[in-house]
């Protein structure tokens, strides 16, 4: 938390005059019980009533005066505030965009979405106040006691045992709750995640009749953060009784002295509601302290989690310059494997072990294998969205972590299993793959990404708007769009993964017919679950359990790969070229690999 709040020296200004504008407030403030025991002992018991209007003027006049400044701290405050909190979000964002895949999947999205919504804004809430309240509140009831001691320094002892209590009690809560409060937001992450699947995979659920056990499973887990919360809640409501006990007790305490001093000739009537007055706004300075320590308690601990993720080190770095050497052309790519293997951060076990292959420039690279094999995570290795942990990956001879991550990334274009589009005009969407592109380009990527003809049927064309997440759009358009986004660039490396899965077969042939024609030849990985979408693909590498099988063209593999074979009978069964393939070894694949 301490950290974070460096982020407010760019508003060194009103992160000072805030502060100093409340405490003329408080200052005022405290003048006033004198003025009211003046009027009282000079003006009404004396009958003088222009000492009395002067007063009354003069009592206007401090609160007018207190009014301005109060407004005035609270415009800089505010002001520094949310200077801090834009701050702190765009450091935050812009650090999570330098987080591997891998980083990201370990801290989980939902509680990210928390630390950069609730608990930043906990966290903001949290400076205003503090930058207002912070300073003025103990300033005062330290300068209430003061003031007290100039009235009478007998009757101000009570201020001096009433004061240490009520700060013992204020901060035991705050040491009590801090830990509490940190608990509560893990909690809330749990019930936001639910929320989260559940908004998502609201079809999959409805679809499986699962409501009940997800409105069950909600249930339990807001029951948990609800007594979370009512537990901590106990604790910090313990704070205002207290308080008032203690307070309240002062005041007797403070009334029966003075009107024994009274009778004693010692103190005035004034004088004894100056110092009830003084009792009275150290009860309501502690009462606004007590809630600013409660929300304190609760920014600490948001704090903590933000600075959490902020102290991560990304755990995949770039060079800043490429090597000597190292090719800058925008031409179809080689790339190697050698001896790649991939575990995730806390699996158990590799999700790939040993692949080994190359793709020549302009090679059209089929993947296939079960779920699970670990086709994504192949292809995810070539842009260095996660790091091999054993082997190299080569591009053009280069490993890919000896390349800036705009040199690599310039070079591939990626289009992922599920579509993700953006709210705004298809032409926004486009120009992702390349801000500089024309009408011409998009229209050319659209052409060869079969999306064309629905673009042209949409009202606008391309300035046609696309709901968030291509919501009004089928799941093929979307596709189509993605991979024309990607193919808006160029790029060297082509990477489909999974990702003409919508499509029906007549136009995956025509995709994939319009891919080979691209004019500048890209070398290209097509992951996919059809065996039909890679029959002439240069190489097809074919995945079990993330070791490679099998590699070669569709003929070789019929023969040779007892995987392939399986996954190609499940699709054309009873196809001619399937009797063929296997007709001529035997009825058995046994031992075939």
């Amino acid at each position: 938390m301490r950290k974070l709040l460096r982020h407010l020296s760019h508003y060194k200004k009103e992160s000072i005059l805030g502060p100093l504008f409340k405490l003329l407030e408080a200052l005022l403030e405290l003048w006033v019980p004198l003025v009211v025991a003046a009027i009282i002992d000079r003006g009404i018991a004396q009958g003088d009533k222009g000492c009395t209007v002067r007063l009354s003027l003069l009592l206007a006049g401090l609160g007018v005066v207190g009014l301005v400044s109060s407004v005035t701290a609270q415009y800089f405050a505010a002001k520094a505030a949310v200077g801090f909190g834009e701050r702190v979000r765009h450091r935050l964002f812009a650090h999570i965009q330098t987080l591997s895949y891998s980083q990201i999947d370990t801290i989980g999205t939902s509680t990210l979405i928390t630390r950069m919504t609730g608990d930043m804004n906990q966290v903001q809430g949290s400076v205003n106040m503090s930058l207002r309240l912070l300073l003025r509140s103990p300033f005062v009831v330290f300068g209430a006691m003061i003031m007290a001691f100039t009235v009478d320094r007998q009757a101000a002892l009570v201020f001096a045992v009433t004061i240490p209590l009520l700060s013992a009690v204020v901060f035991g809560v705050m040491l009590a709750c801090i830990p509490l409060y940190r608990r509560v937001q893990e909690k809330l992450d749990e019930v936001l995640l639910t929320v989260r699947e559940n908004l998502v995979g609201v079809r999959v659920i409805r679809a499986f009749r699962k409501e009940e056990d997800e409105r069950q499973r909600f249930r339990e887990r807001h029951a948990s953060l609800t007594g979370a919360q009512e537990y901590v809640g106990k604790i910090a409501a313990l704070m205002n009784p207290v308080t008032y006990v203690i307070i309240n007790g002062a005041v007797a305490v403070l009334i029966y002295v003075g009107a024994l001093r009274v009778d004693q000739g010692l103190l005035t009537q004034g004088e004894v509601v100056a110092l009830y007055n003084y009792m009275s706004q150290i009860l309501v300075e502690l009462i606004k302290l007590a809630s600013l320590i409660i929300g304190l308690t609760k920014s600490v601990a948001c704090g903590n989690r933000i600075q959490a993720v902020l102290d991560m080190v990304p755990d995949m770095t770039f060079p800043d310059k490429a090597p000597e050497g190292m090719p800058s052309s925008s031409d179809a790519a080689a790339i190697a494997f050698r001896g790649v293997g991939l575990r995730y951060a806390g699996a158990g076990d590799h999700a790939l072990r040993d692949i080994t292959f190359t793709a020549s420039p302009g090679d059209t690279i089929g993947v296939i294998g079960g779920t699970g094999a670990g086709k994504s995570s192949l292809v995810n290795l070539i842009p260095r969205f996660y790091d091999a942990t054993e082997g190299e990956v080569l591009v053009d001879g280069v490993n890919v972590k000896a390349y800036p991550k705009a040199a690599l990334r310039g070079k591939i274009g990626v289009v992922p299993q599920k579509a993700v589009l953006f709210k705004g005009s298809i032409r926004e969407n486009l120009r992702w793959g390349n801000p500089e592109a024309d009408d011409d380009t998009l229209y050319q990527a659209l052409e060869a990404a079969q999306a064309a003809e629905f673009v042209a049927g949409k009202e606008g064309g391309l300035d046609y708007e696309i709901a968030q997440g291509g919501k009004n759009l089928s799941g093929g358009q979307r596709q189509r769009l993605t991979i024309a986004r990607a193919l808006v660039r160029r790029p060297a490396v082509l990477i489909l993964d999974d990702s003409a899965s919508a499509l029906d077969y007549a136009t995956d042939a025509a995709l994939r017919q319009a891919l080979r024609n691209l004019p500048y030849r890209p070398t290209v990985f097509i992951v996919s679950q059809r065996a039909a979408s890679l029959l002439h693909a240069d190489k097809i590498l074919v995945l079990d359990d993330g070791q490679m099988v099998g590699m070669g063209r569709h003929e070789e593999l019929l023969r040779s790969c007892v995987v392939y074979a399986e996954i190609y009978a499940s699709q054309f069964r009873g196809e001619d070229d399937l009797s063929v393939g296997i007709g001529k070894e035997g009825d058995s694949y046994a031992g075939k690999e």
